[in-house]
């Protein structure tokens, strides 16, 4: 297991978690605090998942849900960053979202199943 990515993934959740804390309340917001809060806690699951798989396929199968997941969670934190422009949390956890998502494409990729 790679400590360091589950650690990154753990601590990008709880970063998620405390920013969509400091916004307002209102329909939209709310809506899209609750889709965020899911997909983001959501990438590091289904790492920690992944880790526990019995078969190669199993494990790349988790591995690109947790992208999946991260996609998802960009496209939320873009909206966020385009509704509250001055909100730094959003603009640097897009941009580890971002990373994330290379990361684990690139896992992906190299577990690649005959």
């Amino acid at each position: 297991m790679n400590r360091d990515l589950n650690e990154r993934l753990f601590n990008y959740a709880c970063n998620v978690l405390k920013m969509l804390g400091k916004l307002g309340t209102g329909r939209e917001t709310d809506v899209l605090k609750y889709q965020l809060s899911r997909s983001a806690t959501s990438v590091g699951a289904n790492y920690e998942e992944a880790q526990a798989a019995i078969t190669r396929a199993e494990f790349r199968m988790k591995i690109l849900i947790s992208l999946k997941e991260a996609r998802e969670s960009h496209y939320r934190l873009r909206l966020i960053e385009a509704m509250f422009p001055d909100n730094d949390d959003a603009k640097y956890l897009k941009n580890e979202c971002v990373e994330i998502k290379l990361i684990l494409g690139k896992i992906a990729s190299s577990t690649k199943t005959n």
